[in-house]
């Protein structure tokens, strides 16, 4: 049996939405120009594993993996039955419907429901929106108003008619049986509402101000808006259509939303969730959520699918319970004395903080653990795809540039988002999601460099899949052709995603026998216990094995 090997620092380096695609000419990441990745693939242990489905944690297979499950499965080492998942369960059951929450929101007068509308099964799905409405009527409520944000990121790009024109149907049909129903607002999930780690609160304040006081452009309904937007500009998609209102005949900032009223946000997912929440929940918010003639803001009774932030109770109302992730690799490095630096921009921060460390905020030591949030820049993600992977990386290299003599005693543990892959590839622009990923193969060989200086041991992977398929694809596997043009895709895909161990010494090397790509020999939930196995801590007995083993 090998001697296990004495402790050194251990990075864990998570590519965003990079995952291993057709390698085709409909795959970002194989037509980049990545020296570095070829070379780390060529010359180190390196398999597939699976990022999406049952193995993280999502109801089926069918289901794209995304960065809040890759990051809570990760950090969790094992399955944990995710928020989508969670959902379906408790309306099967009826539990929700027992909550108070729900009685509280169906004793008042009016229920509206703001959220995003499509199948993604990432943020939300429309099956629970429609859900929601129904059990709403049967329990009383005569006057239902659905705030509709637009997916295309999660979906393709110009889908949001495949569930608006039925939900718009549904809602017709119930007027006629005498529930004053319809959709009262909308637009993209990336021009209002669901910002993020605080990257955009002008964002939340265009929906605020479109939800509650009625601001946008008036339309007879959801969908003569999207179709008009739709020609008004070819080259738009769903999530970026501007804050629509659906009542011609009232005036700009007549409120949608008054006192009294019941408003359920019916995403599952916290990141996009949360501002939102602080601004309906009465939480503080950097904007005025007055009227525009100084109309105070209404107090209504919020509620959230789940709850998006269990320590600061954010929102202190929801129908479904959360994921419960104990035991979590940041929290096992802790107990073991080790010091950890977790670094990320903006747009992903809080999924190296948050989501690996089981939907917690904060930290779980002051003086072991070390964060730092690189600035995201406020600007389209395909006007400036490089992002700020050089940025994160400089953090990382001088860390450990601080300790010339490669020790490196000072950080045990690394992790780092490069979120170019995914926030690139989610704009559909195939040549920006080429150049994000050479931007980040030159920070990965930056990184690597490093590594070898100071023996450090370094893992490559992925939180799931994007850059790796930018097409829409037809039943024949071709590209889909639109007006002249292959048709974008701006979702998450359900490719396995790379995992490279990059060990200077040569001391460890990965169990089991590779499988030719593109066959996944593991899952991301391993990535838990083969940190902790890497850093010599004890793998909690619910972990799922370790990838790695002892030459």
């Amino acid at each position: 049996m090998p001697t296990r090997p004495a402790r050194r620092p251990v990075i864990l380096c998570i590519l965003d939405g990079v995952g291993w695609g057709r390698r085709d000419a409909t795959d970002a990441v194989f037509m980049a120009r990545t020296p570095v990745l070829d070379r780390l693939m060529a010359e180190n242990p390196h398999t597939l594993l699976t990022a999406h489905g049952v193995a993280v944690g999502l109801p089926s297979d069918a289901d794209m993996g995304n960065s809040e499950v890759g990051h809570n499965a990760m950090g969790a080492g094992r399955v944990i039955e995710q928020g989508a998942r969670l959902v379906d369960a408790a309306i099967e059951s009826g539990a929700i419907w027992a909550t108070k929450a729900w009685k509280d929101v169906v004793a008042c007068p009016t229920a509206h429901f703001l959220g995003l509308v499509s199948d993604g099964n990432v943020h939300s799905h429309v099956d629970h929106l429609r859900a929601l409405i129904r059990r709403a009527v049967n329990d009383g409520v005569r006057r239902i108003r659905v705030h509709a944000l637009t997916d295309g990121r999660d979906v393709s790009e110009r889908s949001a008619l495949t569930w608006i024109e039925p939900l718009e149907a549904e809602l017709l049909a119930m007027s006629r049986r005498g529930v004053d129903a319809r959709i009262a607002s909308g637009g993209g999930r990336m021009t209002i509402t669901m910002d993020r780690y605080e990257a955009d609160w002008a964002m939340v304040k265009r929906g605020w101000d479109c939800h509650v006081w009625g601001v946008g452009r008036r339309f007879s309904s959801a969908t003569e808006a999207i179709r008009t937007l739709y020609a008004e500009d070819p080259k738009t998609n769903d999530q970026l259509l501007p804050a629509f209102v659906c009542d011609p005949s009232s005036p700009v900032g007549t409120p949608l939303i008054q006192s009294g009223d019941a408003v359920v946000f019916y995403n599952f997912r916290g990141d996009r969730a949360i501002e939102i929440s602080r601004a309906f929940s009465a939480g503080s918010v950097p904007f005025d959520r007055s009227g525009p003639s100084g109309e105070p803001a209404p107090v209504v009774t919020y509620a959230g699918m789940m709850q998006y932030d269990g320590d600061l109770r954010i929102p202190a109302r929801y129908l479904v319970d959360p994921p419960l992730i104990d035991e979590t690799v940041g929290e096992q490095v802790c107990q073991a004395g080790l010091r950890t630096l977790a670094v990320s921009e903006t747009q992903k921060f809080g999924h190296v903080t948050y989501f690996y460390n089981g939907n917690r905020s904060g930290k779980f030591s002051e003086t072991l653990e070390t964060y730092v949030e690189v600035p995201s820049d406020n600007v389209p993600f395909d006007q400036k795809p490089a992002m700020k992977a050089a940025e994160i990386v400089d953090v990382v290299i001088r860390k450990m540039a601080d300790y010339p003599d490669g020790t490196f005693s000072h950080f045990d543990a690394i992790r780092l988002n490069l979120a170019n892959g995914d926030m690139v590839g989610h704009t559909g622009d195939f040549a920006a999601t080429v150049g994000a990923m050479e931007a980040v193969d030159h920070a990965l060989g930056r990184l690597a460099d490093a590594c070898a200086k100071t023996s450090a041991i370094l893992l490559v992977t992925a939180d799931h899949g994007n850059a790796d398929l930018m097409f829409e694809l037809d039943k024949a596997g071709k590209p889909q052709v639109v007006d002249g043009r292959a048709r974008p895709k701006t979702s998450h895909t359900l490719n396995p995603v790379p995992l490279i161990l990059v060990d200077p010494l040569r001391e460890w090397t990965l169990a089991g026998p590779p499988a030719p790509p593109p066959t996944p020999t593991g899952a991301i939930t391993q990535l838990g216990a083969t940190v902790l196995d890497l850093l010599s801590v004890p793998i909690p007995a619910c972990y799922l094995p370790s990838l790695v083993v002892p030459r």
